[in-house]
């Protein structure tokens, strides 16, 4: 009985001294995410003569809002790209969702004739590409999406890759014997998938739509090449364009008035304000997304 108590007193104390390794491993982790941020913010709020002399500091050696007021020079401009960018990515990421997981769940599907076909098909864009140039014909000639934001959403819609995730996961989560009993009871194959296989699959799901809104989030490009009206870009495009701008002021000094010197203009501290800016809304999704984040990442790893 001794003996008995004596293991397992050691077995709990070899277990305690586990999970405060482990614990100590993930704080030591997360420090090395966040101190980064922390570090963008601070210099953000620093001055650029004192990032020119001194270097990158956590804490500003002399704080200043001179990259602010650059950015939130034209304030409508900042909401208005706000605004499109919200939307698009809103807008886009249930989209997106939607016809993806409704191309996954057929060729998910055993008894679906031509499911092989399907799945060589939205393979090929993953190995081939038709160039920009067809591209940029498709969506503003023949679609004729020129300066719509409908051109921001269209393109990132169908990503080959996450729909053979939500495939191999419907494959491997969802029981064929579930979808024959609700069809012996009467259901269809819309009220299958909308009312047994999507609430099944919100691991997935979630962790594509986080996926799919970072993308959404991030997109700059198709600003540049669809969009001409300057109250439809989207908010990374607006902050690429203002610090090309003060790239070309810092050299072209030429085309600064008489009262503003080339020191005047925030360089890094600017870059680090954009940062701020543009990572700000996004941080604030991942919580709603973090309870299934784990699981979805998982996906297809067992099998059983």
């Amino acid at each position: 009985m001794s003996a008995n108590l004596t293991m397992g007193t050691t077995v709990n104390s070899i277990s305690r001294k586990s999970d405060a390794i482990i614990h100590l491993m993930f704080i030591f982790y997360c420090l090395l995410c966040l101190i980064p941020v922390l570090l963008v913010a601070a210099v953000s709020f620093s001055a650029e003569s004192s990032i020119t002399a001194d270097g990158y500091r956590l804490l500003p050696k002399q704080w200043s809002l001179d990259a602010y007021r650059v950015l939130f020079t034209d304030t409508h401009a900042i909401f208005s790209a706000y605004r499109v960018t919200i939307l698009v990515t809103a807008a886009g990421t249930i989209l997106s969702l939607l016809v993806m997981s409704l191309y996954a769940y057929p060729i998910s599907r055993i008894d679906f004739r031509h499911k092989s076909f399907f799945s060589m098909l939205v393979f090929i864009p993953m190995l081939f590409s038709g160039g920009l140039v067809p591209f940029y014909l498709i969506y503003t000639q023949y679609l004729d999406l020129k300066d719509s934001l409908w051109a921001l959403i269209l393109p990132s819609v169908m990503n080959t890759f996450y729909v053979l995730v939500i495939r191999t996961f419907f494959q491997n989560t969802i029981p064929p014997a579930l979808i024959e009993s609700a069809k012996i009871d009467g259901a269809g194959e819309v009220r299958v998938f909308f009312q047994i296989v999507l609430p099944l699959s919100l691991p997935v799901l979630a962790t594509v739509s986080l996926f799919s809104t970072l993308g959404y989030w991030n997109e700059w490009f198709l600003s540049l090449i669809f969009i001409d009206s300057p109250d439809k870009v989207s908010l990374q495009y607006l902050m690429y364009k203002t610090i090309l701008n003060i790239q070309y002021l810092t050299s072209n000094s030429q085309a600064l008035s008489g009262n503003i010197s080339i020191t005047d203009l925030p360089g890094e501290t600017l870059r680090m304000a954009m940062c701020v800016i543009g990572m700000g809304p996004i941080i604030v999704a991942y919580p709603f997304f973090q309870k299934y984040f784990v699981q979805g990442l998982t996906v297809g790893a067992v099998k059983g």
